[in-house]
């Protein structure tokens, strides 16, 4: 890769400067020859009013903001690195947000001229890299390494870029989607970190039996994302269609994709499933909120899933005294279960620690996990009911 260091004001590169509010990216300077944002970069992530606005303070105390690199692409620039801090200056210049000096708040045409001019006539130290593909992209993951590092996803976008990826950032990382409200209820995360596109890539890519890698790289020259909007929404929209109630917090970042496909197929009464969440969640023996729409979509069959409380140690050593003095009494073992067989251990007595506490009646029929309801078993008639 060949490089070549130049010198740029701050004014010559934001000539031509666009900031696209909707979509959170800065695209153009150089008077149209510089491409700020091209679609291996991620979104613009310093409008946090912290590190925005320690960009321009930076500039009006004189302080150098870093290298700057730009790829060379024909007769066009692409910034390489340095796009955070490009925008964050074309931003405030453009009048996008407001700093603190001497106790005011000022944008840049409040600023005094002089403090104007040192911004725009600061000096941008850029080196021009001239590489193949490959190259630049491995030079771009290597110099993001320092700062806010690139995530999974941001790196698959630099390598896989091209026009499904564009087409996908556009629906997908576009922060002010209509939809954007609906998805994050369901997904962790945030578009402009790509959370809401890699957690649809990973749906749709399972789907298929590919990782998001691959499926990237069938897709990446598709000038459409219909596949893949397509079965994102097919997701969402049978989510709404099972949980009729407003979503809950323990909604957000569960496994969708594996359970639209383990149970979509299912019938579902909608009323009853929200009656049932209901009951669950108020529910003092349910340790495990974020279990319960697995265990409802799974016809109710695992109860562990719910973290279901267990029977406390005294409730245990309860049990287990009343249930051997009994069975001492009776002449049969003091596991039930062993009592009415007919094997050696018909009359065996089990030390506490040779038993589990179990439910009489289960659980996930109502019973209570209290000592009248509670029974010891021998572990190996425990586990053995346990699995039926």
């Amino acid at each position: 890769m060949k490089t070549d260091l130049q010198h740029y004001t701050v004014e010559k590169v934001l000539e031509g400067f666009v900031y696209n509010e909707l979509e959170g990216k800065g695209l153009f300077g150089l008077a149209g020859k510089l491409v700020i944002q091209p679609e291996y970069q991620r979104n613009y992530i310093y409008n946090d009013g912290k590190k925005d606005v320690a960009v321009i303070d930076s500039l009006l105390k004189g302080y150098p903001i870093g290298l700057i690199y730009f790829n060379v692409v024909g007769d066009r620039l692409e910034v390489l690195d340095g796009q955070q801090r490009i925008t964050s200056v074309g931003r405030f210049v453009t009048g996008k947000f407001a700093i603190s000096t001497d106790g005011k708040e000022q944008i840049f045409s409040s600023l005094p001229v002089d403090g104007q001019q040192k911004i725009l006539k600061s000096e941008l130290l850029v080196w021009h890299c001239q590489g193949a593909e490959k190259e630049i992209k491995d030079w771009f993951q290597t110099i993001n390494i320092a700062g806010i590092p690139l995530n999974a996803q941001e790196i698959l976008n630099a390598i896989y870029s091209g026009p499904f990826i564009t087409k996908a950032k556009a629906e997908f990382s576009n922060s002010q989607n209509s939809n954007m409200q609906k998805w994050t209820s369901y997904i962790k995360g945030t578009p402009q970190r790509q959370d809401i596109l890699a957690e649809a890539l990973r749906w749709v890519s399972s789907s298929e039996g590919l990782s998001s890698d691959a499926y990237f790289a069938k897709h990446r020259q598709d000038s459409d994302i219909v596949g893949l909007k397509s079965y994102f929404t097919s997701v969402i929209d049978w989510i709404g269609s099972v949980f009729i109630r407003s979503p809950d917090k323990e909604m957000r970042g569960l496994e969708w994709g594996r359970l639209y496909e383990a149970y979509h197929s299912n019938s579902n009464n909608p009323a009853t499933i929200d009656a049932d969440v209901d009951a669950l969640r108020a529910d003092p023996a349910v340790h495990n909120n974020k279990g319960i729409y697995e265990y409802l979509l799974d016809g109710k069959t695992d109860p562990k899933l719910l973290s279901v409380r267990v029977f406390d140690e005294k409730t245990k050593v309860a049990a287990y005294e009343q249930q051997t003095q009994k069975a001492k009494d009776a002449g049969v073992s003091n596991c039930p279960l062993c009592a009415i067989g007919e094997n050696v251990n018909k009359t065996r007595i089990y030390k506490l620690d040779e038993m589990d506490a179990d439910h009489v009646t289960a659980w996930s029929n109502g019973g209570d996990t209290a000592l009248e309801n509670c029974e010891m078993l021998c572990v190996t008639h425990n586990r053995a009911k346990g699995n039926r």
